[in-house]
């Protein structure tokens, strides 16, 4: 099966005043369709960086990212945003939603620039929702879920785009142990649906429901298994 992402040689420096950051030095790295794999590392090892990379938020400072067959390591500030709408799903460790929007609308807002009429934004961000395991809680606002509830919306938002990679940061950082449990539970029955799906994380725990394990060390792979 070809590559989805394919990493050739990826550099990140930050430069600090006049001091250079080496964040990466010169990640290879390649992920199938389908793939569920996890990133471990301490903090400093670069994960968190390639995670960047990885989901467009940041440009490599030399080598190649192909996403999907497309160079996007060359790409605009712009190509890189729709690129990011259409391809990517982020969860994140602090759910990121709008306080005083209900589940449903924090799950349209992606779509809402896609073109798609109204009532089909509706019935997507429906759908993802049941699939999250909340069609009785489309009415409520964050404040009025769990911690375990937000993320599953916040998974539903991710979603609804259908991207190509499910992108998760820490996804259980802010949630008890039973509840991470439930949420790595829903990760591992999205990925046996064939979604391509990369956690980042620093906990063995949550890195063994994955599929493949990476692991960084000081910018650069130091382990790569798959289980």
């Amino acid at each position: 099966m070809e590559n989805l992402i394919s990493l050739k040689e990826i550099v990140k420096v930050y430069e600090m005043g006049e001091e250079s950051l080496y964040a990466l030095h010169g990640v290879s790295l390649d992920i199938k369709k389908n793939e569920y794999v996890g990133i471990m590392g301490p903090s400093g090892s670069g994960k968190s960086t390639l995670m960047n990379i990885i989901g467009c938020l940041d440009t490599p400072t030399s080598g190649e990212y192909f996403l999907n067959n497309k160079n996007v390591s060359e790409m605009f500030d712009d190509e890189l945003a729709e690129i990011r709408n259409k391809e990517i799903g982020f969860v994140f460790q602090t759910f990121n939603l709008l306080p005083r929007s209900d589940a449903l609308h924090n799950v349209e807002l992606p779509l809402i620039y896609s073109g798609l009429t109204k009532r089909e934004r509706i019935r997507k961000a429906e759908e993802a929702l049941t699939n999250v395991g909340l069609a009785d809680r489309m009415k409520h606002k964050p404040n009025e879920l769990s911690g375990g509830q937000r993320q599953r919306v916040a998974l539903a938002r991710a979603l609804v785009n259908d991207p190509s990679i499910i992108l998760a940061d820490e996804p259980t950082g802010n949630l008890d142990t039973k509840t991470g449990e439930e949420i790595m539970a829903l990760f591992e029955e999205l990925s046996n649906k064939g979604n391509t799906i990369i956690v980042v994380t620093h906990e063995e725990d949550i890195a063994k429901h994955t599929k493949r394990i990476v692991k960084m060390r000081d910018g650069l792979v130091c382990e790569d298994r798959i289980k």
